[in-house]
């Protein structure tokens, strides 16, 4: 489910449901955060690099586990879920690096807001669904969004559920470097293993003045949209867009 390398003071994280496009379901939620914990606490991990498996970087959250969460409740959470992943990922203090090797839904676009490095393949895409799941923004995107690529850019990619090709993100700055599918990791890696022979004390130093100036922020576009995920969440919407993903059929917004 989540493969976990190490070399040169660099762990690399890979996504590992390729059966599923890398979804995250609840187990996947708790195995990443989990993996983030841990290396913010490691004393031999510098770096954090994070990449999917197979063709798919991460289809997001795993839809058919969406429809249970949303239809039964009696269905058991995870002991992180994605609120526990996204609490992770904002308070991770070591550089992470972001590969994206192959399609990138949902989470999988969104966490491109917390990377410091990111990296994209040729033939990578990139979905904010939200629009066509009936939901809200998520992981403090309708903040670090704009402040990444700026408002127009930002508010396309939320609002359209449009895909964005690897040459769109790089020319907006959504990814730092567009690399051959083959390029892709060796490149990536590259980089974070020059940033992995720096002293760890001044990476945090650094990401720490970075990153601290936004954690007000962070915080509060958080609350604004689990707000109204929430208020969404299980709403005739994202039901309609839910079975229509499960019926495997196009969903029909024309009376909402």
């Amino acid at each position: 489910m989540l493969q976990t390398s190490d070399q040169r003071r660099v762990r690399t994280l890979t996504l590992d449901r390729p059966e599923a496009l890398n979804a995250f379901n609840e187990a996947l939620y708790d195995a990443l955060a989990d993996a983030l914990l841990e290396a913010a606490e490691d004393p031999a991990v510098a770096v954090v690099l994070l990449t999917g498996s197979g063709r798919a970087f991460s289809a997001g959250t795993d839809l058919l586990e969406m429809h249970r969460i949303a239809t039964d409740p009696t269905f058991e959470r995870g002991r992180h879920g994605f609120p526990g992943l996204v609490d992770a990922l904002a308070a991770f203090p070591k550089p992470l690096v972001v590969a994206v090797n192959g399609v990138g839904l949902g989470i999988g676009a969104t966490v491109l807001g917390f990377a410091d490095l990111a990296f994209m393949a040729t033939d990578a895409r990139l979905k904010c669904p939200f629009t066509s799941l009936g939901v809200a923004p998520e992981a403090a995107s309708s903040y670090l969004l704009p402040r990444l690529v700026g408002r127009q850019q930002a508010a396309w990619l939320l609002l359209s559920a449009e895909w964005i090709s690897a040459a769109e993100a790089e020319e907006m700055g959504l990814v730092w470097r567009v690399c051959e599918p083959e390029d892709l990791l060796p490149e990536a890696r590259r980089h974070a293993e020059v940033l992995a022979a720096r002293p760890i004390t001044s990476l945090v130093a650094v990401k720490q003045t970075m990153t601290d100036p936004l954690r007000t922020g962070i915080a509060d576009a958080r609350a604004r949209e689990n707000a109204a995920f929430a208020d969404l969440m299980g709403g005739p919407a994202n039901l309609e867009a839910l079975a229509a993903f499960a019926e495997g059929r196009e969903p029909d917004f024309s009376g909402l």
